[in-house]
């Protein structure tokens, strides 16, 4: 009995032993998987949704982020891009699955108010590290930095806003990329907006030293912009855009290594700013970074342009000239031009041709001029409307803006959707008319040949229409007083409409009398003074 009871003990404690353990196990598998958690607030994902750069996020916490303007730093050293949000069905799917086969309650819906305590504790955390790590590492040098520079405050108005160039306003500006016009100067109207003004060299010495003073060692660090920028004091979000914009105004160098993915996402928030003066240092900033053929697709990709097109629909005024200079800046690059209008770009643009604003009319004119290079969106601006809205506005001359449109219009009556809108328009009218006037530069009338050529092409309707303007008289007048460029396409085309004319007035002639005698039709056919056999298989 007493070796029976000893047997039955161990066998008990034999039993209990692994308890423990498998409690432990099933403790751990209940723990959710790492992909089924939201990195930001470490819940289980209610809703998921997948952001531009690929991450998975709980739809509450990406809403709360793009309100306050921030992107968190990842395990991985990224920020994340919350432009695009897409739901994660799948993923949502397969975590209500894991909840009830582990027996696990399903996650809820997050409230507001607890979702933005969380982000608020990341960003001021996420602040201070940054804080840290400057005073750290750049410590010295910004003292020794104060000692060699005194410090200067920074205004608002001492912008280059208040001192612009002049060369931008003048005539040259007229000259088009399709005349080509060999004495006048063309890289500044084909490649920089009309907002944008170079530092002379009458520069205020004390702007150079504001702008070295944020970062007097090295300008291509742009870890102190980035903390400013995404600080949450408005006022030093403002100080730290006024530096960029004039450090990238006045240094170009400094254009191409301050352009990182890190600093176009701190600049991207505070594009669609509620407060002017944060919205229009950030536009001008961007408009300065676009400058650098280096930095364009880079901009495009970063998400940047969808906040501008926002910019120009309903932002401050000033901040709209410079949404419309950027876009023009960035359609000067050809592998931008489909993916801004495929964004969406086209329209407002159009809208912004009628602006008050000169440099917004001019720089929009410009950036639809090169969009339109590419054929989608030359379809797309037929689809809108465009060619009625810009032979509107070479009829009544609003703004002086003949010489632009006619770059957009030259480009639409390329292809034959842009053609027919074209001639339905009557646009061979209202072209000849601009050649008839003589108040017109010889840019803008040789573009006119221009269109009037292209719009010649593959049409049998342009022959009827030239007539009834009377266009061939002007043409002649062309040829006789016009640029080169401008006679050549006049002579083409004064010979395609007299070789038409030549063609219908061959008729064909039947020869009546051989008909009754030999029962035969004998046909036969003038071209000028000879003659051709009936039934002749000469052709």
């Amino acid at each position: 009995m007493g070796g029976n009871g000893k047997l039955h003990k161990w066998k008990i404690s034999i039993y209990r032993s692994p308890s423990p353990s498998s409690s432990k196990s099933k403790h751990k598998h209940k723990e959710p998987p790492t992909e089924y958690v939201c990195p930001i607030s470490g819940s289980l994902m209610f809703d998921p949704v997948v952001v531009s750069s690929g991450q998975t996020f709980e739809s509450m916490c990406v809403q709360v982020c793009r309100h306050l303007g921030f992107a968190p730093l990842l395990p991985d050293g990224s920020n994340p891009d919350f432009s695009t949000v897409i739901p994660n069905l799948n993923l949502k799917s397969t975590i209500l699955n894991w909840c009830d086969s582990s027996r696990t309650e399903r996650p809820r819906l997050p409230d507001y108010s607890s979702v933005e305590t969380t982000v608020r504790a990341l960003m001021v955390s996420a602040r201070e590290d940054d804080d840290d790590s400057k005073i750290r590492v750049s410590e010295r040098e910004l003292l020794k930095g104060v000692a060699e520079n005194p410090p200067v405050l920074f205004s608002h108005a001492a912008t280059e806003l208040n001192h612009r160039a002049n060369h931008f306003y003048s005539s040259s500006s007229e000259e088009s990329v399709i005349a080509n016009v060999q004495s006048t100067p063309l890289l500044p109207f084909t490649t920089r907006p009309m907002c944008f003004s170079p530092s002379s060299s009458t520069s205020n010495s004390s702007e150079v030293a504001a702008a070295e003073t944020l970062n007097p060692n090295s300008i291509s660090e742009d870890e102190e912009f980035v903390v400013k920028l995404k600080s949450l004091d408005v006022f030093e979000q403002e100080q730290g855009l006024i530096a960029l914009r004039k450090l990238t105004r006045m240094k170009e160098e400094a254009r191409v290594s301050l352009c990182t993915p890190r600093l176009l996402s701190a600049l991207r928030p505070l594009l669609i700013s509620r407060y002017d003066a944060v919205q229009t240092n950030a536009t001008a900033a961007l408009v300065n970074l676009s400058l650098e053929k280096a930095n364009k697709v880079k901009i495009v990709r970063s998400g940047i342009v969808l906040p501008l097109i926002d910019v120009l629909k309903g932002g401050f005024a000033e901040s709209q000239e410079h949404a419309a200079g950027a876009l023009f800046s960035l359609a000067v690059e050809d592998d931008n031009r489909t993916a801004i209008g495929v964004l969406g770009a086209l329209q407002p643009l159009l809208h912004s041709l009628r602006s008050e604003s000169e440099r917004r009319r001019h720089d929009s004119a410009l950036a639809l001029y090169h969009l339109s290079l590419v054929q989608s969106n030359r379809v797309k601006l037929v689809k809108l409307g465009a060619v009625s809205t810009l032979l509107t506005m070479v009829v009544t001359r609003i703004g002086d803006m003949a010489g632009r449109v006619m770059l957009v219009l030259c480009n639409l009556a390329a292809c034959a959707e842009g053609r027919s809108a074209m001639l339905d328009a009557n646009a061979v009218e209202i072209l000849v008319g601009m050649l008839r006037g003589e108040s017109e530069s010889e840019s803008t009338r040789e573009n006119c040949v221009a269109a009037l050529y292209s719009l010649s092409h593959g049409s049998f309707r342009f022959k009827g229409l030239a007539k009834a303007a009377r266009m061939e008289e002007v043409l002649r007048e062309v040829e006789k007083r016009g640029s080169d460029r401008a006679r050549e396409k006049a002579k083409k085309m004064l010979l395609m409409l007299r070789g038409r004319d030549e063609e219908e007035g061959a008729a064909e002639e039947v020869d009546w009398e051989a008909l009754l005698e030999g029962g035969s039709s004998r046909t036969r056919y003038r071209v000028g003074s000879s003659m051709c056999g009936a039934n002749s298989t000469e052709f």
